[in-house]
């Protein structure tokens, strides 16, 4: 596996930006420790504001770590996709001057989702819901010519502003017109569902003659989340009753962005009633596990998601332990506590990051 890397979320915003403090010397900080601790050589860099992206992509670039440059939008119309879109690109384009080769440019991820126009719905729950409810329609293409279209688009607009090499972080089942493409990206999370049909759901992504790569993957940090039937593990959140409290929070979170430019922490919802057990060490055998499968099928790189969630705190409350539910690599602590591993960072190692450093470090 030539490419041997992790996302990093510089703020990706639905109900919320995901990173509410964003600090330059931390982002520093944390990306030297992805390269030289975790022995990752590329990162994908995820998120809304196009200055927290370019500099992040600029501490990687600085750092010798290839820049995987992820400028996410969601739940916007294709117009204004595309614009937003290709100011990313024409920013990224300074980079690229620096470091030429180091710079790679997605124009998307998972657009179907996560952008307006292509299925059916005002927002991305919506969507989702509609395509479960209604599997059948997406065998008809009629929703994979109309993403192609906008991916055209898209396309052309990024190159006429950006010189590097250009992809896209695609839905396994999204049939993409890959020509457009320098790389073949898919997110592509393993299930129980599909443990038989893992890896030969990725045969079609070989047949283009470009490199492969898994642009996103990773597990939870709960006992029974490497098993579970679901593609992402199971979301312990209680999404469907959010109380009051919560809804109101996220109302007064877009009223104070919208006036004041102010963004709290996206309120977190209480974890659903069961018996949950924290299980870094299940995390971590599934990641090295995955790992190994898409070593041996051939794909040239993959990026785990993710490296930090600060707003999934870890708690030895098992009832307020957020961290459960989080793919990171890392267990974020709430109150300005620091790790012990790293006295400067307010965060610690869970056992997944010594696992993946182990492989990367050996592979």
């Amino acid at each position: 596996m030539k490419i041997k890397g992790v996302s990093y979320d510089v703020g990706r915003v639905m109900g919320g930006n995901w990173r509410p403090v964003f600090d330059p010397k931390v982002v520093y900080r944390e990306q030297e420790i992805i390269k030289n601790d975790l022995h990752c050589n590329a990162v994908r860099i995820c998120g809304f504001d196009i200055g927290r992206l370019m500099t992040a992509s600029e501490c990687a670039l600085k750092l010798g770590l290839e820049a995987w440059l992820s400028p996410e939008m969601w739940d916007k119309s294709q117009d204004e996709t595309l614009a937003y879109i290709t100011r990313a690109a024409t920013a990224a384009e300074k980079l690229r001057t620096q470091w030429p080769d180091k710079l790679v440019f997605l124009v998307g991820s998972e657009i179907t989702l996560f952008m307006q126009g292509i299925l059916p719905g005002r927002n991305v729950m919506e969507r989702m819901g509609g395509i479960m409810k209604n599997p059948a329609d997406w065998k008809t293409g009629k929703y994979n010519l109309l993403m192609n279209d906008w991916l055209t688009k898209a396309n052309e607009s990024v190159r006429r502003v950006f010189r590097g090499k250009v992809t896209y972080a695609s839905l396994v089942w999204e049939a993409v017109d890959w020509k457009l493409f320098d790389f073949v990206g898919v997110d592509h999370y393993w299930s129980v569902k599909i443990k038989d049909q893992y890896v030969e759901m990725l045969k079609p992504s070989f047949a283009h003659g470009k490199p492969v790569v898994i642009t996103e993957f990773g597990f939870r940090t709960y006992k029974g989340a490497a098993t579970s039937t679901e593609g992402m593990a199971g979301d312990l959140r209680d999404l469907d009753k959010p109380g009051p409290s919560v809804i109101a929070s996220y109302l007064l979170n877009e009223a104070l962005s919208s006036f004041f430019g102010v963004q709290l922490a996206p309120p977190r919802m209480k974890l659903k009633e069961g018996n949950w057990e924290r299980d870094e060490a299940g995390q971590a055998r599934a990641l090295v596990e995955q790992l190994e499968t898409l070593d041996h099928a051939g794909v040239d790189g993959a990026f785990i998601y993710a490296f930090v969630s600060p707003t999934a705190p870890y708690s030895d409350n098992p009832r307020n332990d957020f961290d459960m539910n989080s793919h990171s690599l890392v267990k974020s602590y709430e109150g300005g506590k620091h790790g012990t591993t790293y006295p400067d960072m307010t965060w610690e190692p869970k056992e997944a990051f010594k696992a993946v450093a182990n492989f990367y470090a050996n592979h």
